[in-house]
């Protein structure tokens, strides 16, 4: 995970100058691996003419106290509660600015809807990066496309031997609301989490991973059964390399002293590859009985995060994408722990987030958003997202685009079954799962769109109804179009005809698509989809989009009379 680096260097740097003077001395290797290689330019689009949005990656003041909104067309009288998001809101603190899109300080936002009515509120989270930041006017804590720079008031020497000092672990979490035992937190992927009021947006308390379990970190994207067990993914890192693990979290109790993360354990660990290069993962996927861990050529060189400050790189520059090798599919009992012994591999591929995955017929259904390149992460450094004109069509076309796929895994493999042989019994879809004559299972994936989602620019923020079909058979999922550098309209996709619905506005920009189910309804799409709206241009506003999720028109819509940042990922929080 992009973040989780930082608890290694911490390990390996009690003396890292010695240790890496020595190193690149004599271990002739090592020049090797840190040197990043020049990749041509590829084009995946031949996109033109892109509106410039270089508003949404602008500082913004926060709006603490909450604020009416305009409503205009209807909003259910059901629909009650709080739809809370996180993204990115400060980009430069005094002269010193932020590299990348997530570096950015985070930013909560809340839409509180009651009968009709939505009033709007945002704070900055009182993260430690933050308060540090704004104390001395500059960027004193290293963000993940971002390296604090010495002190420019130290002397020269103290600037330097700066470089050797452990980096101080980031609390800037930006990327998503999670949840643990009834408690809010925002999350980004280092081993600090923040518990917030969903009510005030007040920051409480910082909660370390560390304290609980051996683990360096956790993703912002953990998955739930109903009772409220909770399953999460992050790294280990040791003088050996580097594990994967999955987390479990039980449910809360009635006991005074269940809070936090009380109770979590590391249900498993899982051999990367190759121990000092893991493989990057923002998410993971989940079925009933099965947690899926997708190992992508997307890997993390650790001997760069290692000397990252010495040399004066960010973390990003340790992260590099390597199609030579396959992607790797590890399957882990909930129950047991034990990784299934099937060896699933499949074509190379670049996934962020997971639609959903259920069991059938003796195999588990996988869906994610995939894309065929790793320059995702490349591309969204600010300086690409301030662009204009052919400079900015250039950098969106240089990425490939996300669709979603299915691929089948089966869960028991006949050895007696012949090399060649489809494993899958699923009549309804073409993703294949073959035997391959060293055992191992080569997957090939369905495409689950038709012809106008390349139109659409692909795909991503995939969300579905969580709450009734999380982990079981389904039909629908919905989603950002991304025929711009963010989100530049909304999409459902049924996935059983391949048919999809499109709501796009010139100018407009909705954000990850949140399902609401409607009370008491057995119908999978009868809901409500929010999604915030941001323009780009100053005398058009920033709006919370109503949508009725079943035909996908508009309901209504509450204009806010400020703007903000485009963000990344939220929930919606039931009223009473």
């Amino acid at each position: 995970m992009l973040s989780h680096m930082f608890s290694f260097i911490s390990l390996l740097s009690r003396n890292v100058a010695d240790f890496l003077w020595s190193l690149l001395q004599y271990i002739p290797v090592v020049p090797s691996l840190l040197l990043t290689q020049k990749q041509q330019q590829v084009s995946f689009s031949n996109r033109k003419g892109l509106e410039c949005i270089s508003p949404f990656f602008c500082s913004v003041e926060e709006t603490s106290q909450a604020i009416p909104t305009k409503i205009e067309g209807h909003i259910p009288t059901w629909l009650k509660g709080k739809l809370l998001r996180v993204g990115p809101g400060k980009f430069e603190f005094g002269k010193d600015k932020y590299n990348h899109w997530f570096d950015g300080m985070s930013l909560m936002h809340q839409f509180d809807i009651d009968d009709g009515v939505v009033k709007y509120s945002s704070k900055f989270l009182r993260s430690d990066s933050y308060m540090t930041n704004s104390r001395n006017n500059r960027i004193m804590v290293s963000e993940f496309g971002t390296l604090a720079m010495p002190d420019p008031c130290k002397s020269i020497f103290e600037r330097f031997m700066s470089r050797f000092e452990v980096p101080k672990m980031t609390d800037n979490c930006n990327v998503n609301y999670v949840v643990y035992k009834g408690d809010y937190y925002v999350s980004t992927e280092t081993n600090l989490m923040r518990k917030v009021d969903p009510e005030t947006l007040e920051t409480k308390e910082k909660v370390d991973w560390t304290k609980y379990i051996a683990v360096n970190g956790a993703t912002a994207h953990p998955h739930y059964d109903p009772d409220g067990t909770a399953y999460n993914m992050g790294n280990s890192y040791g003088k050996h390399g580097s594990n994967y693990n999955i987390i479990c979290v039980p449910p809360q109790t009635s006991g005074p002293d269940d809070s936090s993360l009380q109770g979590a354990k590391v249900l498993c660990s899982i051999e990367p590859e190759d121990k000092m290069k893991p493989s990057y993962y923002h998410s993971f996927g989940m079925s009933e009985n099965y947690v899926i861990f997708i190992e992508q050529p997307l890997k993390m060189n650790l001997w760069k995060f290692i000397t990252a400050k010495v040399l004066g790189k960010s973390f990003l520059e340790a992260i590099s994408w390597e199609p030579e090798h396959s992607t790797r599919f590890h399957v882990v009992n909930k129950l047991t722990g034990q990784v299934l012994p099937g060896q699933y591999c499949s074509e190379p591929l670049l996934f962020f987030h997971q639609i959903n995955a259920f069991e059938d017929q003796g195999c588990i259904v996988l869906d994610l958003c995939c894309q065929d390149d790793g320059g995702a992460l490349d591309v969204y450094r600010l300086k690409n997202l301030h662009k204009a004109g052919e400079a900015l069509d250039q950098a969106y076309n240089s990425v490939a685009r996300p669709y979603p796929r299915r691929f089948v895994l089966p869960i028991t493999v006949d050895p007696s079954a012949a090399v060649g042989q489809n494993l899958s019994p699923l009549s309804y879809t073409s993703a294949t799962a073959t035997k391959e004559s060293n055992g191992k299972i080569w997957c090939t994936y369905e495409s689950l769109h038709n012809e106008n989602l390349k139109e659409a620019g692909g795909l991503e923020f995939p969300q579905i109804n969580y709450s009734y079909y999380n982990t079981k058979k389904y039909r629908y999922f919905y989603g950002c179009g991304f025929g711009h550098m963010v989100g530049d309209s909304l999409i459902k996709t049924d996935i059983k005809t391949k048919e999809m619905k499109i709501w796009r506005q010139d100018g407009m920009y909705p954000s990850e698509p949140v399902f609401v189910p409607e009370p008491n309804s057995p119908a999978e799409d009868r809901g409500i989809i929010l999604s915030v709206v941001l323009t780009a241009k100053q005398n058009r506003g920033t709006f919370l989009l109503i949508l009725d999720a079943e035909n996908f028109t508009e309901l209504g819509r509450a204009e806010v009379p400020v703007q903000f940042p485009y963000g990344f990922h939220g929930i919606f929080v039931p009223g009473q």
